[in-house]
């Protein structure tokens, strides 16, 4: 099987496995202590934990403190929640479900508007009573930058919040400025099922999830020394490897724009992570395309919508018709990808496509 859907999961870094097995086990069966018991097996644990706080923290900005989560949704939740605005939340409308959906629930989401680049630009008035600004970094459907930092600005002279969803940025570039950045480990190599707020320093959250407020008083559960130690890993590696990981992924880019050189780019060529490849090609049936390359992981759209029967609304928000969203793929490759499956994916993608033109 060949993997291009490295916007919903990326392969597991074996750094990260092996540092999970200590806390899963470890020396005599010691490793799964609850990190908030006072004895040493706790403390222990706990140790462990702060090891990778660190870890993830060192490609975070300065300033500001890391509260580990079950994922990026909680983060976002704990994040929109605790902010207990009592006006608007303007909202892109390319963010991800985690961010819109939560927003709309509150029922004081103000959408912001995106180019047919899928870019969303701070030219745009925000409500005079906004209180938290939503924009993400990277886009998990088309993969567009925001221009992250001129929207802190922007929220900051409108004396407000601004939040960052950078799960799709986090271990790949910089991560720019903010108030408050969401991110997810399995996103960058990780274990599923743990995340994190990166909260600057001076702003405070109301606790949102009551029953013990083992995270900073913000955040109540038992936290889990394994995941935890394998998204350090990971966010530790990728830190090391970020140069190296970004030149793979854009020779990648480059040989797989000359092999779908006949198909349509969605959004920016430009202002995109290049691992990130949404395509379309008109009056394409995806489902059947998706049946006649079952060895090809690669994605309808984003792996939180799949099976809707909905298009895309980010494709939506950049101008497409019903047709063309549900006409697109995406694919997506990074740090275990050879080139040798890109080439392999495309001849048979190609070769499935064509054949719904005869």
């Amino acid at each position: 099987m060949i993997y291009l859907d490295y916007q919903a999961s990326t392969p597991l870094a074996p750094e990260a496995r092996d540092a999970m097995l200590r806390w899963l086990d470890g020396p005599e069966g010691t490793g799964f202590g609850n990190p908030h018991s006072p004895h040493r097996m706790g403390r222990m644990a706990a140790a462990a934990i702060e090891v990778a706080r660190d870890q993830v923290a060192a490609m975070m900005p300065p300033g500001g403190r890391v509260i580990f989560t079950g994922g990026a949704t909680e983060a976002i939740n704990l994040a929109i929640r605790g902010v207990n605005a009592t006006g608007s939340i303007s909202v892109s409308a390319i963010e991800h479900a985690a961010v819109l959906d939560t927003a709309r629930a509150l029922d004081r989401c103000h959408i912001l508007n995106v180019s047919a680049e899928g870019k969303c630009n701070t030219r745009q008035d925000l409500p005079g009573d906004t209180r938290l600004v939503c924009v993400m970094q990277v886009n998990n459907e088309i993969g567009t930058i925001q221009p992250t930092v001129d929207w802190q600005r922007k929220a900051r002279s409108a004396g407000a919040l601004y939040l960052c969803d950078a799960v799709q940025a986090y271990g790949k570039q910089q991560v720019t400025g903010a108030d408050m950045i969401a991110v997810s480990a399995h996103k960058l190599h990780g274990p599923k099922g743990v995340g994190a707020l990166w909260l600057r320093d001076g702003v405070e959250l109301i606790e949102v999830q009551t029953g013990g407020g083992q995270e900073d008083r913000l955040r109540s559960g038992t936290l889990s020394p394994a995941l935890i130690a394998g998204f350090g890993a990971a966010a530790a590696l990728a830190k090391e490897r970020i140069e190296q990981d970004a030149a793979h992924v854009e020779a990648l880019w480059m040989r797989a724009r000359e092999l779908f050189a006949d198909w349509t780019l969605n959004g920016s060529e430009d202002a995109r992570w290049h691992g990130n490849l949404n395509l379309r090609r008109n009056g394409l049936d995806v489902a059947r395309l998706m049946s006649d390359c079952r060895e090809v992981m690669f994605s309808a759209g984003s792996a939180c919508a799949s099976g809707s029967g909905r298009p895309s609304h980010v494709l939506k928000a950049i101008g497409l018709t019903d047709s063309e969203a549900k006409s697109s793929i995406r694919l997506g490759f990074g740090r275990y990808t050879k080139m040798a499956e890109i080439e392999e994916a495309a001849r048979l993608i190609n070769m499935a496509a064509e054949a719904q033109d005869l």
